[in-house]
């Protein structure tokens, strides 16, 4: 059996990167710190139902890429989102010209990354903290102190500022990751009783603090209860009032919602704020995946490309792509 191959991050880059190790023939474990998979497309469980705090939808436009969709909506994994999409820039709220093809995971968002995990090994609610190289192979340590391994190869799929910590080992790759910074975004849901009197179901919002909003009962699988809106304020907004109590942030958040829509808005009968410190990378690049292959250390994420989606299963598979080549 060859020794297994660890990655740590489970959201859509390091599940893109493991299903095609995995298709070679490798083995490979996964590590994660947080319960479940899915990153930054996780959905938070709660009384008023699924909401998704992270990824609110993705497109495609690789053409590998479409093809993985295509093959995840043949599978009934996601579907088409099609919402009655706006668009408010001054305080004027006017419909969006934008006209692509928008894809979310059924019944939430998890739903897919929870169908990609499958089979693959995986341990959760693991923060891992040091990578280090023994004689031949590399060995994890988790914040409790225990090691896992040996592993043949490592890859990190987790947010640039996170990934730099786990570099100590390769002081290059570790510094061409520190290059890349990331923005923080507040996510706040509300969930109303009585629906909201308004034809909104998707919002791109400009001069405000806010620079999205969601109505979730729009997309397909979701359940038809309360009216629950998800909203992200922008990076700018967010990095300002980084500390700022989920309280305050809830509220201030719900006056500029008020706002924006033009009706009213009252008190939310659930509300709940998450704070996502590495949301976006600041500035796009064109890496696909970080390396150095002589140690055997690989790196990947969002971030390396678009921040989208499809960045991050596009560098998940770069990063597998250039194991496999230097492996052969």
């Amino acid at each position: 059996m060859n020794t297994p191959i660890a990655i740590i991050g489970s959201g859509m880059a390091g599940l893109s990167a493991a299903h095609a190790l995995a298709a070679a023939g490798l083995n490979v474990q996964l590590f994660d710190k947080s319960r479940g998979s899915g990153g930054r497309m996780s959905s938070k469980r709660c009384d008023v139902g699924d909401l998704d705090l992270g990824a609110q939808y993705f497109t495609a436009r690789d053409r590998h890429f479409v093809e993985a969709v295509r093959q995840w909506q043949e599978n009934g994994w996601l579907a088409e989102w099609k919402p009655a999409l706006y668009q408010s820039q001054g305080g004027q709220l006017s419909l969006s010209p934008d006209t692509q093809q928008r894809f979310v995971g059924v019944p939430r968002m998890s739903a897919l990354t929870r169908q990609l995990l499958g089979d693959l090994p995986a341990t959760f609610a693991c923060r891992i903290t040091e990578v280090f190289r023994g004689e031949r192979h590399w060995h994890l340590v988790d914040a409790d102190g225990q090691s896992h391994g040996p592993f043949s190869k490592v890859v990190v799929a987790v947010p640039a500022p996170q990934a730099v910590a786990l570099l100590s080992a390769a002081p290059k790759l570790a510094s061409a990751v520190a290059s890349a910074t990331m923005e923080p975004v507040w996510a706040v849901a509300l969930s109303f009783a009585r629906a909201l009197d308004t034809p909104v179901e998707g919002c791109f919002v400009q001069d405000s603090p806010l620079d999205w909003l969601a109505r979730n009962r729009s997309k397909p699988g979701r359940a038809v209860g309360m009216d629950s809106w998800v909203l992200h304020a922008s990076s700018a907004w967010s990095r300002q009032h980084l500390d700022l109590p989920r309280e305050a942030v809830i509220e201030q958040l719900r006056c500029a919602f008020a706002e924006l829509l033009g009706c009213a808005v009252p008190e939310a009968d659930f509300a709940l704020a998450h704070r996502w410190l590495y949301a976006r990378p600041a500035q796009g690049h064109q890496w696909g995946a970080l390396a150095d292959a002589d140690l055997g250390l690989y790196v990947c994420g969002d971030w390396c490309l678009s921040g989208r989606v499809e960045g991050a299963w596009l560098s998940g598979q770069e990063a597998a792509r250039r194991l496999l080549e230097h492996a052969a």
